[in-house]
């Protein structure tokens, strides 16, 4: 059975590039505009993992991932921040958040897979 991931991004290409490599590596994938978009999305389906990029109209990464964390069903559903933000007190604010990694844009597929993988949840 394939996983789902959520991607969350307020750039259709990225959204696009990323669905592009998970459904290569056969993940089922739900794409979300922002973060008040994703929350609409996240109805109690089993999501095993969320890739959201921080900068984003309506509601921001790390305001969506502390909404996540708040969300009974999804409360332990790991979360990557997919992002053009390398600064440290950013990355610290993400993992008080709940984010479990980091991943720098522009990055490479098979990096983005590597964390995939490792973080998905069983």
């Amino acid at each position: 059975m394939a996983k789902t991931i959520m991607v969350v991004d307020d750039s259709a290409s990225i959204r696009m590039v990323v669905g592009i490599a998970l459904r290569g590596a056969g993940y089922e994938v739900i794409e979300a505009s922002d973060g008040v978009d994703a929350v609409a999305k996240l109805t109690g389906q089993k999501v095993h993992l969320i890739i959201s990029d921080v900068n984003m109209p309506n509601m921001d990464g790390i305001s969506f991932v502390k909404a996540v964390k708040q969300m009974p069903s999804y409360r332990f559903t790991p979360i990557i921040m997919l992002t053009t933000e390398s600064d440290e007190s950013k990355k610290r604010e993400g993992q008080v958040a709940g984010a479990k990694a980091w991943v720098v844009k522009p990055f490479k597929p098979e990096q983005m897979l590597a964390a995939v993988q490792k973080l998905c949840l069983p």
